[in-house]
């Protein structure tokens, strides 16, 4: 059976994302996210399910800085609404206890709720990994925020379901391969995810954008980040609505490289279905 890798242990809401959109495949847990890209770099894995920004925390740290290095090609792009449920041991209550374990951004989406119930936020590795913890020392004074899947897998009990502070609450997830599959322009509504560098000048970042602005293209996602180091120059992580060889984004992509001193195309691939859903009326 072909292996999908993600990061966190089974039971994190990556694992649930592979097993939602890619049921015909085993996932494959990796302790870091270097560690689910290299899998897919020495063949270990077919895919790897990389979440990429949260509806609510926004993005997710450190996987900007490794795609240009990772060297791999995205061929989808998959939106998971996230559940936070409130788990402990057996006979654990929320009254009696002091202290919730989960991964940064489930914390951080769960920020309000877990104040109400006046419990200490304590950061782990994963979600999945904090439901591990509270099960392995079996103290009913800490709970966990975690799917339901993990409260299976590690026997806890959930004492409180949507722990999430927004009912959008969402995670877009990268498809990520060795070799890429890029879309065909028939193949319906296209996204392109690009990473460039502008040149050190004066205005560059304007001028660079200023090609998607007059041919009608629409950057659903920007991201700066420093390089190496540097403060001088950044880099920049873009989403864009359209095919490479439709025309508008062609001629943006032109005007693009006249003001970068490098441009890279991670990937053209199926829009989500989701993308279409958020824009109807009253959703």
């Amino acid at each position: 059976m072909e292996k999908i890798s993600f990061q966190g242990e089974l039971g994190a809401n990556s694992h649930l994302a592979c097993r939602q959109f890619f049921p015909g495949m085993e996932a494959m847990p990796c302790q870091t996210f270097e560690e689910a890209l290299a899998a897919i770099t020495n063949g270990s894995a077919k895919y790897g399910m990389i979440p990429i920004e949260n509806s609510i925390a926004g993005r997710v740290a450190d996987i900007h800085h490794l795609l240009p290095e990772a060297g791999l090609y995205v061929v989808g792009e998959r939106f998971l609404r996230v559940n936070h449920q409130l788990m402990g041991i057996k006979g654990a209550t929320i009254e009696g206890a002091s202290k919730v374990l989960s991964h940064v951004q489930a914390l951080g989406q769960c920020r309000k709720t877990i104040s109400e119930l006046g419990l200490q936020p304590i950061v782990e590795l994963d979600t999945a990994g904090a439901a591990r913890i509270v099960s392995e020392q079996n103290d009913p004074a800490q709970l966990a925020i975690a799917s339901s899947l993990a409260a299976e897998i590690y026997g806890l009990e959930i004492m409180q379901t949507e722990m999430e502070d927004a009912d959008h609450n969402t995670t877009r997830f990268l498809v990520m391969a060795a070799e890429p599959d890029d879309a065909e322009p028939e193949d319906g509504p296209v996204m392109t995810s690009i990473i460039f560098r502008v040149r050190n000048v004066p205005a560059a970042l304007y001028k660079a954008l200023g090609g998607f602005a007059t041919n009608g293209v629409n950057v659903t996602k920007l991201e700066s980040y420093q390089q190496g180091g540097s403060f001088q120059v950044a880099q920049f992580y873009a989403d864009i609505e359209g095919h490479p060889s439709d025309r508008s984004v062609r001629l943006a992509l032109e005007e693009l490289t006249f003001f970068t001193s490098m441009l890279t195309v991670l990937g053209v691939y199926p829009a989500d279905p989701y993308r279409d859903e958020v824009r109807k009326p009253g959703s």
